[in-house]
C-alpha cells in the first residue's frame, strides 16, 4: 500500500475546509442535516420518518465526531505513545447522538439549526435505538472508561463482538420476565463504519502436529476442523472537547458465505449452512449456557474476538513499524474480567506458533502486555471450562495451558509451598471433571491484578486470589470504578446541571471534584428552592414513563425510592419487597401515619435460566398488583417495575429517584456503579458496607448515608456459627407476617404455591442473609421517612450528597490506570 504522509490540515484543504473550520456553526449544521436528508436517504422534510430524521442528524454529527478521530489518530502517532486496548466481552454505550452533541459542544447550535426547520431535537434523540451490545454493569463501566480515555487523550481501543441481537428485550407477560429478540440493527447504525479490509481468520477444533523443522527447532501446527472470519466494525467516540477513540469490534462470517457446488445440487439450505453456522458465534450476548451447546458458544465467542483483536494489535505493531519484540512495550491490554483472558493462551500462541518466538521470550512479552481487572467475589462467575470442552474447540490453547501451568507449579515448588496450596492454585482444577480456572490464567499471565474497589481489592487479596497476593504481593493494586459524570448528569439531567453551572461554572464537566464548591449553598434557601423544583421535573418525567411503560400512575410529590440493577437473590431486591408488605400489612391495620407517601420502582433483566430471580420479578408485579389496586393503601404506596431497563430509561431515573437502594449483602458486590449514578444526581442512599458503598459513605458523609445490616467479618461470622434464619421468623413478629403472606394466597391471584420457593428458601437457607438484616433495614428505613417529611432538610443533604462524589468520575479511574498500571500519559489535541 502506498504511504501518504501528508498532515490532516492538508486533506481538509483539498476539500475545500480549513482545520479550524470543522462545521459547528448552526448554519453549517442545519446545511449539512438537509444534505444527508436528500442525498444520503433520498427524503426532503416533508415526507421523511422519523427515524429518517434521526438517521440524517446522527450522519452529520458523525461527521464531525470522525474528524476529531481522524485528528487524534494523526497526533498519537506523532507522539508514538503506548497504546491501550481495552478488552471486554460487553459494552452499553448508551445513545449517542446526545452524548456526542454535548462533547463536540454544539447541544444548543443544533437545536437552533432544527427548530429553523420546525424540528425537535429532543424528539429526534428520542428516536434512537441504543446498541445491544452488554447487559448490565461490566459493559456500561467499559463504555465509560471509553468515554474517559477519549476526554483525557488516551491512545486507545475499545476491543469487542458486534452481537447483531444484543441480549434480549424484557417484556413483562402475565407479570412473569418474557425474553423477546432484541433487533437493535433493525434501521442499521449510522455511528458504525464497516472495515472489510480489516478481517481475519479464526480456527476452531481439529487437531494439532508436532514437529521438529530443518532447524531441529520444535514446531507445533494447528490444523482447524473449521475457520470463521472477523470483520471489524469501527464506531467513533469522542472525548469532551478533545480526543476521539474507537470502539472496535468484531462480525463473524463465513470464509466463503455461499457453496455454489452444493446449491447447483438442488440443496440450497446445505449451501449457506456454513454461513449461518459461522455468523452465529455473534448473534447474541451470553447465550444461556445451562446445556453443552450454550457453553460451547460461549467459549466460541470469547476466542472469536480475543484472537481477532490480537491478530489486528500485531498487524499495527507492524505497520507503525516496531518489532514484535517490543510489542509490550508498544501497548498495554486491560482484560475487563475473566471473559478475555483465553487472550493469554493466544497471545501465546500467535508469537510461538505463527511467528516462531521462543517461549520464555513470549512468555516474557505476554506478561508484561496483559493487566487484568477481577469485576466478582462470586465463585460461579469466576469462569471455568472444562479440559474436555476446550480441548475439542481450541486443542493447541489447551496444549499451551497445559504447558503454563507445567512451568509455574514447578515454580511454586521451587519456592517451597505445600501441595495443598499448589492444588489450589493449579489453573487445572482437578476435582470432578477437570477444568480451566480461568481467572488463575489471567492472574498468572498478567503483571497487575486490580480489584475495582477498595473492599473488594481487600477481599480480593485476602480470600479469592490469596494465595496469588501471598507470593505476589506487588502485582495485586485497587482502581475504584468511576462514572461517565457528562452523561449521567450534564446529559441525563440537563436542568440540575444547568442549576449547578450557574453557581459554580462548568469546570465540573472535566474536573468532578469542583463540585465541592456547592457545599456552602447547602443551606441557602433559594437554591434549596431551586433545587426541589428540578427534582420534581425530573420525577414529573420519569412518572409520565411509568405510565405509558408500566401501566402505574404515581404522584410525583412521593418519595421515589428505587432499585434499578441485574435481578439476581445477592442484590437483596426482595428485601425491598418484604419491607413494602411489612408497610402494607401496617397500613391496612391503621398503623400507618409514619409513613411518608412513597413510590417504589424496580427494573433490572434476570437470566433466562435463573428461576429464582425471574421469581423476585413475578414478585414485584405480584405486589404491585396487590397495591396499586388497594384504595386504602394506594395513596401512601404505590410499586411499579419498568421492563426492559437500559441506558436510555437510565437516563430518566437517576435524576428522578429521592433514594437510592444499595442493599446486597456485605461482601458479594465489588463495586457497583449505580450508587455513584444515584449520588451524583442528589439522591440519599441506604445501603450496606459493600462495595464502592463503603467510599461513598466516607465522602458523603454518614448523615447522608442510610447504613444498616451486617459487616463482611459479620455476614462470615454468622456463616461460620451456623446461621439459622427461621429463628428470626420465630423471634419477630412482623417478619412472621410478611412471610407467611407470601404463601397466603394473596398475592399470585390466590395461588398459596407460586411464592412457595421462595418462601422455603429463605425459611431453611437464607443464602445471602435477608432475614438477619431484615429489622436493621425496616428501622433506618422509618427514619427516612421521618426525614423525607422535612423537604428542608433532606435537600440539604441531597445538595452535599453531590457536592461530595467528585471521586467517582471515571476520569479518575482512567488516570489511576495510567498511572498505577499501564504507565502511559495523555496525548492532547493541539488547538
Amino acid at each position: 500500500m502506498k504511504s501518504h504522509n501528508k498532515s490532516i490540515e492538508h486533506y481538509f484543504s483539498t476539500i475545500g475546509e480549513k482545520a479550524d473550520e470543522i462545521g459547528l456553526s448552526k448554519e453549517k449544521i442545519k446545511k449539512d442535516f438537509l444534505q444527508k436528508l436528500f442525498y444520503q436517504l433520498g427524503r426532503v422534510p416533508a415526507v421523511t420518518t422519523s427515524n429518517d430524521l434521526y438517521t440524517a442528524l446522527a450522519l452529520t454529527v458523525r461527521d464531525r465526531v470522525l474528524r476529531q478521530f481522524v485528528r487524534s489518530t494523526e497526533e498519537f502517532s506523532k507522539k508514538n505513545s503506548r497504546g491501550i486496548a481495552y478488552f471486554s466481552a460487553e459494552y452499553l454505550p448508551g445513545p449517542h447522538l446526545g452524548n456526542n452533541l454535548l462533547n463536540l459542544e454544539i447541544v444548543d447550535e443544533t437545536r437552533e439549526a432544527l427548530k429553523e426547520l420546525d424540528l425537535e431535537l429532543d424528539e429526534i434523540i428520542e428516536q434512537e435505538v441504543e446498541p445491544g451490545l452488554g447487559n448490565g454493569g461490566l459493559g456500561r463501566l467499559a463504555s465509560c472508561y471509553m468515554d474517559s480515555l477519549a476526554t483525557l487523550g488516551i491512545p486507545a481501543i475499545g476491543y469487542g463482538i458486534r452481537y447483531e441481537f444484543g441480549i434480549f428485550k424484557q417484556e413483562i407477560k402475565e407479570g412473569w420476565q418474557s425474553e423477546a429478540t432484541d433487533k437493535w440493527l433493525h434501521y442499521g447504525n449510522p455511528w458504525e463504519v464497516i472495515r472489510p479490509e480489516v478481517s481475519y481468520v479464526v480456527k476452531f477444533g481439529g487437531r494439532t502436529i508436532h514437529s521438529t523443522n530443518e532447524n531441529n527447532k520444535y514446531a507445533v501446527e494447528w490444523e482447524p476442523e473449521s475457520e470463521v472470519v472477523g470483520t471489524a466494525y469501527d464506531t467513533p467516540v469522542l472525548g469532551y472537547q478533545s480526543n476521539g477513540i474507537i470502539m472496535r469490534l468484531w462480525k463473524a462470517e463465513a470464509t466463503e458465505s455461499f457453496d455454489f457446488s452444493v446449491y447447483n445440487m438442488g440443496d440450497y439450505y446445505k449451501a449457506v449452512e456454513k454461513k449461518v453456522r459461522s455468523e452465529n458465534i455473534t448473534k447474541v450476548l451470553y447465550p444461556n449456557d445451562e446445556n453443552l451447546s450454550g457453553k460451547e458458544l460461549r467459549l466460541r465467542q470469547q476466542y472469536f474476538f480475543v484472537s481477532c483483536s490480537l491478530q489486528d494489535m500485531i498487524r499495527l505493531n507492524f505497520v507503525q513499524g516496531r518489532k514484535l519484540e517490543e510489542f509490550h512495550e508498544k501497548f498495554a491490554i486491560q482484560l475487563n474480567d475473566t471473559h478475555p483472558s483465553i487472550a493469554v493462551a493466544e497471545l501465546m500462541r500467535l508469537l510461538v506458533d505463527e511467528h516462531e518466538m521462543e517461549w520464555k521470550q513470549a512468555w516474557k512479552i505476554t506478561r508484561n502486555t496483559f493487566a487484568y481487572t477481577n469485576h466478582t467475589l462470586l465463585p460461579e462467575a469466576l469462569e471455568k471450562w472444562s479440559v474436555s470442552l476446550m480441548g475439542r474447540l481450541l486443542p493447541r490453547h489447551l496444549e499451551i495451558i497445559y504447558e503454563i501451568n507445567s512451568r509455574f507449579l514447578h515454580e511454586l515448588r521451587e519456592k517451597g509451598l505445600s501441595g495443598e496450596q499448589i492444588a489450589r492454585m493449579s489453573l487445572i482444577d482437578e476435582h470432578g471433571e477437570p477444568s480451566v480456572r480461568m481467572a488463575h490464567l489471567a492472574t498468572v499471565g498478567s503483571f497487575r491484578v486490580n480489584g475495582v474497589s477498595q473492599l473488594h481489592s481487600r477481599l480480593l487479596k485476602t480470600q479469592v486470589l490469596n494465595d496469588f497476593a501471598e507470593i505476589w504481593p506487588d502485582k495485586f493494586t485497587n482502581v475504584t470504578n468511576g462514572v461517565a459524570h457528562r452523561r449521567f448528569l450534564a446529559v441525563s439531567n440537563p436542568g440540575l446541571s444547568r442549576l449547578i453551572t450557574e453557581k459554580i461554572g462548568n469546570g465540573w464537566l472535566t474536573d468532578l471534584t469542583t463540585l465541592k464548591r456547592l457545599e456552602k449553598f447547602a443551606d441557602d434557601e433559594i437554591f434549596q428552592k431551586q433545587w426541589m423544583e428540578v427534582k420534581l421535573e425530573n420525577k414529573k418525567l420519569l412518572s409520565q414513563l411509568l405510565e405509558e411503560r408500566a401501566g402505574v400512575k404515581i404522584d410525583p410529590t412521593m418519595l421515589f425510592d428505587v432499585q434499578v440493577k441485574r435481578i439476581h437473590e445477592y442484590k437483596r431486591q426482595h428485601l425491598m419487597l418484604l419491607h413494602i408488605l411489612d408497610l402494607y400489612l401496617k397500613i391496612k391495620d391503621g398503623k400507618g401515619e409514619n409513613i411518608a407517601p412513597s413510590a417504589f420502582i424496580f427494573a433490572g433483566k434476570a437470566a433466562p435460566g435463573y428461576f429464582m430471580a425471574k421469581l423476585i420479578i413475578r414478585l414485584v408485579t405480584a405486589v404491585a398488583d396487590l397495591v396499586n389496586n388497594d384504595k386504602d393503601v394506594n395513596k401512601i404506596l404505590k410499586v411499579a417495575f419498568l421492563p426492559n431497563f437500559s441506558v436510555k430509561q437510565a437516563q430518566r431515573v437517576y435524576p428522578a429517584a429521592d433514594l437510592s437502594e444499595q442493599i446486597s449483602m456485605a461482601g458479594k458486590e465489588a463495586s457497583g456503579t449505580g450508587n455513584m449514578k444515584f449520588a451524583l444526581n442528589g439522591a440519599l442512599t441506604i445501603g450496606t458496607l459493600d462495595g464502592a458503598n463503603v467510599e461513598i459513605r466516607e465522602e458523603v458523609g454518614e448523615e447522608n448515608f442510610f447504613l444498616f445490616g451486617q459487616t463482611t467479618e459479620e455476614v462470615q461470622e454468622t456463616r461460620r456459627l451456623g446461621y439459622r434464619p427461621s429463628k428470626y421468623y420465630e423471634e419477630q413478629e412482623d417478619l412472621e407476617r410478611v412471610l407467611d403472606f407470601l404463601v397466603s394466597g394473596e398475592l399470585g391471584n390466590g395461588d398459596h404455591e407460586l411464592f412457595r420457593p421462595l418462601y422455603n428458601n429463605l425459611l431453611q437457607q437464607d443464602p445471602y442473609q435477608l432475614l438477619k438484616d431484615f429489622k436493621s433495614y425496616c428501622e433506618r428505613k422509618h427514619e427516612i421517612h421521618q426525614i423525607w417529611k422535612d423537604q428542608k432538610e433532606w435537600t440539604r443533604r441531597s445538595i452535599l450528597n453531590v457536592s461530595r462524589v467528585g471521586k467517582f468520575s471515571s476520569d479518575r479511574s482512567i488516570l489511576e490506570y495510567c498511572q498505577n498500571i499501564w504507565n502511559v500519559e495523555p496525548v492532547k489535541l493541539r488547538d
